[in-house]
Parts: structure tokens; sequence; C-alpha cells
């Protein structure tokens, strides 16, 4: 899989160069074309390499020819391992105490799983303040595990011992001098099957509003992620991540069911954009979406918004809370996807 995506990004007419290409100013015969206006995040050093060798057909005809249009094609749709199961959504409350964070979270989750939930996502770093002061301290070596990595040792145990699927948000993750925002996924094993480190980081300056600079502490991550699991395939992003469609787009024309984004959208765009945002990811690419927020604490320096949801393929909001602390159990059915596209 990951050499799937790999592949995708390096391919000269993928989604993202399309999309670019729409709103190139020059002509398509002019060379080289380099992806150079892209969000700076998603498209770093690695992306920033990328070049567009145009051929003489004009890219109106091009187009017009939709098998040509993305190179390597989009993977059909697989056929998930189950067409319906239970979501569980955690919306935790989080306090400065990292071993009772743990606790809570492993008790949400066992909470989840006895209500027929077989996929549990956790909230963006609900072991930790969301604070750039905390998170040097609450990092972990996710790699090193074991006492290295309590939070992740204890996501395995439970996904091991109940036999569940589950997205365990996000924390903070030390690897070597630099801090990265990550997500794992444990499959029913306990096994790490996956790690997302947010690509997009979260710099925001809002006079009177918010300030918060996510870059002053974290590393952007790199790389998207797809991870076959036992309730389908799944593409990973936090927080930030959603607002950049061209990642969404990456994990439908992987093959993607369902895109489950931790995240922490604040007081100030929270109201604004956070269903808006999930809703516009899974119509426009008619998969599933499931966010997972902190439960909403006014004293905190950072207030999250809350409202933990999962949006159907046709932008539906099938589940959704509030901002107090809660679990929501939902039903995924994956046999309407094909019938919606």
């Amino acid at each position: 899989m990951k050499s799937a995506v790999s592949s995708l990004v390096r391919s000269n007419n993928s989604p993202i160069s399309r999309t670019l290409l729409y709103h190139s100013s020059k002509p398509i015969s002019q060379s080289p074309f380099f992806l150079s206006n892209t969000p700076k995040n998603l498209f770093n050093q690695r992306y920033q390499k990328l070049q567009f060798s145009p051929n003489s057909t004009s890219i109106m005809a091009s187009l017009s020819k939709s098998e040509q249009a993305r190179e390597p094609p989009a993977l059909p749709l697989p056929s998930p391992p189950l067409s319906k199961f239970k979501i569980g959504l955690c919306q935790l409350s989080v306090t400065p105490d990292k071993e009772r964070n743990i606790k809570h979270a492993r008790k949400a989750i066992e909470e989840a799983a006895q209500k027929g939930a077989q996929l549990v996502l956790l909230p963006e770093i609900w072991n930790s303040p969301y604070s750039n002061d905390s998170f040097p301290v609450y990092a972990e070596d996710i790699d090193a595990g074991g006492d290295a990595s309590p939070s992740t040792a204890m996501l395995s145990e439970v996904a091991s011992r109940l036999k569940i699927t589950i997205v365990g948000g996000s924390i903070p993750e030390r690897c070597g001098d630099k801090l990265y925002n990550t997500c794992c996924v444990f499959g029913t094993d306990g096994k790490l099957k996956a790690k997302h480190r947010k690509i997009h980081l979260f710099d925001i300056d809002i006079p009177g509003k918010i300030t918060f600079m996510e870059s002053k502490t974290l590393t952007a991550g790199e790389t998207p992620t797809v991870v076959d699991t036992d309730v389908g395939r799944i593409g990973i992003g936090i927080c930030y991540d959603i607002r950049f469609t061209e990642l969404a787009m990456i994990y439908a024309a992987r093959g993607a069911h369902l895109i489950c984004y931790p995240g922490a959208f604040n007081m100030t765009t929270g109201p604004l954009h956070w269903e808006l945002s999930q809703r516009a990811r899974a119509m426009d690419n008619q998969l599933y979406v499931a966010t997972c927020s902190p439960a909403r604490d006014p004293g905190a320096g950072y207030v999250a918004w809350g409202h933990s949801t999962l949006v159907g393929p046709f932008g539906e909001v099938l589940a959704t809370t509030e901002h107090e602390e809660d679990i929501i159990i939902a039903e995924i059915d994956y046999s309407i996807l094909e019938q919606r596209r």
C-alpha cells in the first residue's frame, strides 16, 4: 500500500497535479512544470522535486479521455472484509495528568467495545494538554514501545484483548531530536498497522481570537497513510489535514472506504468549518468520514470545539454530539458506497 500511495504521488497526471494544472496560468507546452505553488506542508521538499513532462496533446483533449486522466489509474473500490459494523467515537476530557488520561481512554475504549464497536477512534492529543509547552514533556518514543510509550502500549493491549481495531487519535511523538503529532492504528491482534504523522501543521494568528503555532515545536510529517484493516481500508489525517482536499483525493483514489480524522478544531474555526469540512471531504470523494475531538474544557489554554461526528458518503451527518465528554456509537454500511457512486 505504501508503494501504491507513493506511485500515485509521483505520477505525472495524479489528481494532485491535475488540480494544479487547472489553475496554472502557463500553457501546458512549457517545460518543466514544477509543483511550486502548493500548500507548503503537504508538498514539502519531497514533492517540490516532482516534475510534469508535457507532450504536444492539449490539456482539454487529454482531459476528455477519462481513462487517460490519471496515471496510474485509480484503484477500484476493494471489497471490504465486512459490510456493516459499528464505530465508536470517544470524545474524551483531557487533563494534565497523563496517567489518568491513559486510564480514562482505556475505560472509554472498553465501553465502546461493550456497546458493539469494532472500530474505535480517539481524539487528537488525548494524553496531553494541547500546548507547545506540553508536547515535549508528554512526547513518547513510539518506535521503542513499552515503557517508552505507555499510551500506545495501552492501545495495543486493549486492541488485542478486545479484538477490535483502534485508530488511536494522536499523541506527541519523539523521534530523535524531532517531535511529531502522530496517529497510530492497531489491528485486532494488537500489532501496530500504521503510523500517520500530521502533514499540515496548524499555525494560526487571528488578532483578538486565537494564536497558536504548532510549528514552534512540531515537525510536519511527509507521507499519506492508507491502511487495510479488519474493518476496511482507512485513510488517516489529523485535524488541519482535513482542510486539504488533495490528501482525501489520494485516499479515495487508493480505494479507501473511510477516512478518520482525529482533530481539535477551536472555538473560532470550529463553528465555521468543522462540520462543513467533514461533509465536503465525504461528499467530494463519496466515502465515510469519521472525526473525534477532545471534549471542551473552557479553562484550558486551547479550547476544543468538540462535536465528534460520523458523515456518510453523500455528505449526510449520521451521528454527532455536542461539546461534552461522550461516546458515540454509529453504524457504517459499506454496501451503499457503490450505490452512491
